[in-house]
């Protein structure tokens, strides 16, 4: 017999009531043990090391700095050295180049495409005789502590499809960040700050949003927690006027017991998110104001990284506290620069860029290596793609713009178990196309994990029917096993 509307609704009710009670038994024993210390709340696989555990492997790294140059820099002009460049100035990029590839609207109705060599000199630098441009001494000063990948691509030719790519392994956006991955997988070092800390310097070209550091499907406690440079670090972490420390403890005690009363209600994994969120921010109130006082470091290392790093928002301070925040492990800081994105006045605008980062990318490197940390610490650096060897616009001897070009660029790495002084990939004369080894950004994040002591591959969430993982689906990518020592 049919059942009606009602009886209907009370069966699906019961449905649900007997799944959320389901759920609810699997995650007691994980949230008793949380509630039985405050101190110790954390998501429910904090509290052993993450869902991995310790990882499927022995770990080189332990913590990953990402420095983003984020508007896509110039591999041409940095990086990549094309000296044959020079006698084809203003000439046209050969089809037999180009080869039909896609190009961006902002360029592809130019009449002609003329080839605009690098102004720029490039010195060599190191027992590895690397040549890097003039404009970045002190990163070419320590060549021989880097890996330069001068074949990463993708298949993106926009800035925001190109930048959620490499972050989240999807063009799509609403997929998990490597950092949220990572701290997923592997948990925390240290309970009184997040796994996963974003600075932004001051703001300049293309937007950044939220959800290049969200958490997508994984539980939101494990997407990064952005620090401000302006105010309090964390939003909302100082206690509102005539609230003390301990009326805000008693808060979150009441608090406590009306989620652990909805948690027996429905089950609903999220509350524990709820649960180590609040208890997170209360012991950030005394940790997070802490670690971003630089006014113990010595005058020697404020020296290193440069005259802005005084100045909150600005590369070199967010690189000191990228470095107070390996000392004090948290397991992946990425440093968002923005204003690589040089349509045109490139000479003049590339000036500026790289004196903002030579010096406090330098020193973070070298006082990570003087502390000790650089053996177990992964530092990265590079943007969503590259530039094209034609001029955008008008071209002349001094002056020039490049256009977005996805098929080829360059970035560094160092430490984490990284070998110093290799070049891996060659791409051609123009810069245009990759001769040896590509390295397609799922290749990076792959490696990257595989530093952590992660096989990508073996690292999964389900997620609506299908096993989802950063690198993609398909069993593709691999780490780029030449640069791993």
């Amino acid at each position: 017999m049919t059942k009606s509307p009602i009886d209907q609704w009370v069966a699906m009710e019961t449905r649900r009531q007997f799944f959320g009670k389901a759920s609810k038994g699997l995650g007691a024993a994980a949230l008793a043990s949380l509630m039985s210390d405050p101190a110790s709340v954390g998501a429910a696989e904090n509290a052993i090391g993450g869902t991995l555990g310790n990882g499927h492997f022995t770990p080189k790294a332990k913590r990953v700095i990402w420095l983003f140059m984020a508007g896509a820099p110039s591999h041409l002009d940095t990086y990549d050295y094309k000296p044959t460049m020079q006698d084809w100035f203003d000439k046209d990029l050969p089809e037999s180049v180009r080869q039909g590839q896609r190009l961006t609207t902002m360029t592809a109705a130019q009449s002609r495409f003329p080839i605009a060599p690098s102004i720029f000199r490039f010195d060599q630098h190191g027992a590895s005789g690397k040549r890097i441009c003039e404009l970045l001494p002190k990163i070419g000063s320590m060549a021989d502590d880097l890996a330069f990948i001068h074949t990463v691509w993708t298949e993106a030719i926009n800035h925001d499809p190109a930048i959620t790519f490499i972050q989240t392994g999807s063009q799509i956006p609403g997929k998990p960040t490597l950092g949220a991955w990572l701290s997923y997988g592997l948990g925390s070092m240290n309970r009184n700050l997040p796994e996963f800390i974003v600075l932004n310097c001051e703001p300049r070209g293309q937007a950044l949003y939220s959800r290049l550091w969200g958490s997508g499907f994984l539980p939101s406690t494990h997407a990064g927690v952005a620090f401000r440079a302006q105010g309090d670090p964390v939003l909302y972490i100082s206690n509102p006027a005539g609230i003390s420390s301990k009326a805000r403890r008693l808060m979150l005690d009441r608090l406590q017991t009306m989620n652990r009363r909805i948690y027996d209600e429905v089950g609903d994994p999220e509350t524990h998110t709820r649960i180590s969120q609040y208890e997170m921010a209360f012991r950030m109130q005394s940790s997070v104001p802490e670690l971003v006082d630089i006014s113990d470091e010595p005058q020697h290392i404020l020296d290193m990284y440069g005259e802005d790093v005084l100045k909150p928002g600005t590369f070199g301070h967010n690189c000191i506290l990228a470095r107070r925040m390996a000392e004090q492990g948290v397991r992946f800081t990425q440093i968002f620069h923005r204003g690589w994105d040089h349509h045109g006045g490139l000479p003049a605008a590339l000036r500026r860029q790289t004196k903002e980062v030579d010096q406090p990318a330098w020193a973070l490197v070298q006082d990570l290596k003087q502390r000790g940390l650089l053996d177990d610490t992964l530092v990265i650096y590079g943007g969503e793609f590259g530039r094209t060897i034609y001029s955008q616009g008008t071209l002349s001897k001094t002056n020039y713009g490049r256009d977005h070009h996805p098929k080829c660029y360059s970035m560094w790495m160092a430490g984490g178990g990284i070998k110093g002084g290799v070049t891996h990939g060659k791409t051609d004369e123009f810069g245009y196309n990759i001769l040896e080894d590509p390295v397609h950004i799922r290749d990076l994040n792959a490696t990257v994990m595989h530093q952590m002591g992660i096989d990508h591959a073996r690292f999964t969430v389900n997620h609506r029917g299908l096993d989802e993982r950063l690198t993609g689906v398909q069993e593709l990518a691999k780490p780029i096993g030449a640069i791993i020592s």
